[in-house]
C-alpha cells in the first residue's frame, strides 16, 4: 500500500484545471499585473468557480483576480494540499482553513469558497455557494464535490505554476517569491530523504519547516519498527496543534500500550480471502469501494448471508478471542491497533467509548486492514480521514451491516427512528446507517449533516 508515483494519461490530467485569461490591472505590484486574469477551476467537469460578477451585472466562469496569488498559496501548501487529510470538524484549526481552503488567500479579492484535501491516493475538491447574505462584489454558484487522483492535483498545480511563471517572465520578472518557492518545491520533491519528512510534517497538519525537525526526524525513526505506511497513518491520526511539541505517539508507547492494554490474537487464525478472489484495485476509486467490496467478499466467502454477526463469530473471524469484545476495562486512550511482534504473537488494542459496539465496530476495521494487504507490524484504527482508514470504515459497516439487507428493513421508511432500529439489530452506531445510506444514495447529504462528505465513514 505505499504510496509511489504513477503516470498520469491525457484523461487523467483533464480531470482538473486551474486557468488563468489574461485581463489587464491597471494598479498593484509588478507580479501582480502580470498574473492577473480569469481565475477558472474545473474539477471532474464540473466548473467550481462560477459565479455572478456584481461590479458588472453578468455571469462569469471564474473570478477577476490575481493567478500570481493562487499560483502562491498553491506552491507554499503543496505538500498539506497533497498529502494531508480532512480533520473532523472538532480538530479542524484554522491553520487547517488556511492551507485548504482557498478562500484564505486575500489580498484583496474574493477567492472562491474551494477547499481542497487529500486523502493520500483520491484528492477532493468542495466549492461551496457564497453565502445568501454575501453582497460582495462576486458571487459563487457552488459544484459538485470533486473525487479525483491525488496526481491530478499534483499535474494541476504544475501545470498552473508553469503557466503563471511564464507569464512572470514575458514581463521580464525573473527573481519573484513565486520563483523562490517554486524552486524550493522542486527541490524537496526530488529528494526522497526531505520528501518523506515534508509530508509527515503535513500529515501532522504543519507547514513546511514548521515542526522541530529533531521531533520530526525521531518519528521517521520509528518506521522501522512500525512500518512507513502505519507511522504516517499515526501521523494523519494525531490532534494537530498549531504551535508547540507534536503529540504523537512514538513506537515506544505503542508497545507498552500493547502490553498493558492489548488482548492476544492469531492472524493465521484470522479470515483471509480465498486465493483468487477480485477486489478493486487499491488506490483508483474512492476508499469505501474498496472496503465495501471486501466485505461483501468476505460474507459471501464465509456464508454470512445478511444476518448480525455475532461476537462469537466477529472474535473468530478476526483471530482473537471473546475478550476481546467483553472486556471494556482494558482500553487504550490513545489509539487502537494491532501489532505483531515476532516471536511473541500478535496483541490488539482498542480505544473506543461506544461500549460493545464501539469495540465491534473497531475490531471490524482491524479484520479489513489486514485483508487490505498492509505492510509492516502495525496496523493502526485511527479518527484520521486518509484512504486507508476510510477503507476501514467502509470495511466494517458493510461486514457488520449490509447495506443490502439494511434498505429492505428500511422499506419507505428512512426516519431516524428506524435508522435507529436497524442499527440497533446490526449492533452497531446509528453514524454507520447513516453513512451507509448517504454512499449509496439513498439519503442526501442535507440529510445527515453531521457527516463531513460523501466520501466519508
Amino acid at each position: 500500500m505505499s504510496i509511489g508515483d504513477h503516470g498520469m494519461d491525457g484523461e487523467g490530467r483533464d480531470k482538473l484545471t486551474f486557468s488563468l485569461d489574461p485581463e489587464t490591472l491597471d494598479e498593484g505590484s509588478a507580479e501582480e499585473k502580470a498574473g492577473f486574469g480569469t481565475i477558472k477551476v474545473v474539477a471532474d467537469g464540473h466548473c467550481l468557480t462560477e459565479g455572478f460578477d456584481g461590479h458588472v451585472q453578468i455571469y462569469r466562469d471564474g473570478p477577476l483576480a490575481s493567478g500570481y496569488h493562487l499560483a502562491e498559496w498553491l506552491i507554499w501548501n503543496w505538500w498539506r494540499l497533497r498529502w494531508e487529510p480532512p480533520r473532523p470538524q472538532v480538530h479542524r484549526t484554522l491553520e487547517w482553513a488556511f492551507a485548504h481552503r482557498m478562500s484564505t488567500i486575500g489580498e484583496g479579492y474574493v477567492w472562491p469558497n474551494v477547499t481542497i484535501y487529500s486523502d493520500g491516493f483520491q484528492s477532493v475538491l468542495t466549492s461551496e455557494r457564497s453565502s445568501q447574505h454575501n453582497t460582495g462584489s462576486f458571487r459563487y454558484f457552488g459544484g459538485p464535490t470533486a473525487s479525483i487522483p491525488a496526481k491530478c492535483l499534483e499535474s494541476a498545480i504544475d501545470r498552473f505554476a508553469s503557466d503563471v511563471l511564464k507569464r512572470l517572465r514575458e514581463a521580464e520578472l525573473g527573481d519573484t517569491n513565486l520563483h523562490r518557492l517554486w524552486g524550493d518545491l522542486r527541490i524537496e520533491r526530488e529528494d526522497p530523504t526531505v520528501s518523506c519528512f515534508r509530508r509527515l510534517e503535513a500529515l501532522l497538519g504543519r507547514d513546511p519547516g514548521e515542526a522541530d525537525a529533531k521531533e520530526i526526524e525521531r518519528h521517521l525513526a520509528d518506521a522501522a519498527d512500525l512500518g512507513e505506511d502505519a507511522l504516517e497513518e499515526v501521523a494523519a491520526g494525531t490532534e494537530p496543534r498549531a504551535q508547540g511539541p507534536i503529540d504523537m505517539l512514538s513506537a515506544v508507547r505503542i508497545k507498552e500500550i500493547a502490553k498493558q492494554q492489548g488482548f492476544d490474537a492469531k492472524p493465521a487464525d484470522a479470515v483471509r480471502l480465498d486465493s483468487g478472489t477480485s477486489l478493486p484495485v487499491w488506490e483508483e476509486i474512492e476508499a469505501w469501494r474498496v472496503g465495501e467490496a471486501a466485505a461483501d467478499a468476505i460474507r459471501r466467502q464465509e456464508q454470512l448471508g445478511m444476518e448480525p454477526i455475532g461476537n462469537a463469530r466477529l472474535v473468530e473471524i478476526a483471530g482473537t478471542t471473546a475478550p476481546a469484545i467483553s472486556d471494556l476495562t482494558r482500553r487504550s486512550d490513545e489509539l487502537a491497533f494491532a501489532l505483531d511482534n515476532d516471536g511473541e504473537g500478535t496483541r490488539m488494542a482498542f480505544r473506543s467509548k461506544g461500549g460493545e459496539t464501539g469495540r465491534r465496530f473497531e475490531l471490524a476495521r482491524l479484520i479489513g486492514d489486514r485483508l487490505f494487504g498492509g505492510t509492516g507490524p502495525l496496523f493502526p484504527v485511527t479518527q484520521a480521514y486518509g484512504y486507508r482508514q476510510r477503507a476501514q470504515r467502509a470495511f466494517a459497516a458493510e461486514l457488520l451491516s449490509p447495506f443490502d439487507a439494511v434498505n429492505e428493513m428500511l422499506g419507505n421508511d428512512d426516519s431516524d427512528e428506524k435508522q435507529a432500529d436497524i442499527a440497533q439489530h446490526y449492533q452497531v452506531s446509528p453514524r454507520v446507517i447513516q453513512t451507509l445510506l448517504v454512499n449509496k444514495g439513498r439519503i442526501s447529504l442535507q440529510d445527515a449533516p453531521d457527516l463531513l462528505d460523501r466520501t466519508h465513514y
